[in-house]
């Protein structure tokens, strides 16, 4: 699994010209499945994501996690995150999983989650025409992949 996880002070996912989902202070997590990922993936991109000390302390340092603010999620299902541009400059997403593995992983993914925070998490519509809009904080933007654990 691939995600780009980006602090901010709001986002939110529209579908259809509506607001489906909508988050304050938290994350906004986009993504990406490959027919490679397996419930260990969930389950370790899930922990490093709530608990990643990102946030701000009392003075200023990113040492508290979306779990220590009681912070918001917000997570959005993006293919596109495994586009090569290896050969050309049409991106392949060869590396993406099928739609229906792609779905079923990233339902567990937020569900999972979800298990792991005192709040509700938001999450956009799978495989729908999303805009996302989101006000960065800071900017924070951290790119992790649960097959390069670093």
């Amino acid at each position: 699994m691939r995600a780009v996880i980006q602090r901010v002070l709001e986002a939110s996912v529209e579908v259809e010209k509506l607001i489906h989902a909508k988050i304050g202070k938290g994350l906004l997590v986009l993504l990406a499945v490959e027919e490679e990922d397996r419930e260990d993936d969930i389950n370790w991109l899930a922990r490093k994501i709530v608990n990643m000390r990102i946030f701000p302390d009392e003075n200023d340092l990113m040492n508290r996690s979306l779990i220590d603010i009681s912070g918001e999620l917000l997570v959005v299902s993006q293919f596109t995150l495994y586009g090569s541009t290896r050969k050309g400059n049409r991106p392949s997403f060869i590396k993406a999983a099928s739609p229906p593995y792609a779905e079923m992983m990233y339902n567990q993914f937020v569900s999972h989650t979800n298990s792991l925070l005192q709040v509700a998490i938001r999450a956009g519509v799978f495989a729908a025409d999303m805009k996302v809009s989101l006000c960065n904080d800071g900017p924070v933007t951290i790119i992790i992949d649960s097959k390069i654990k670093e």
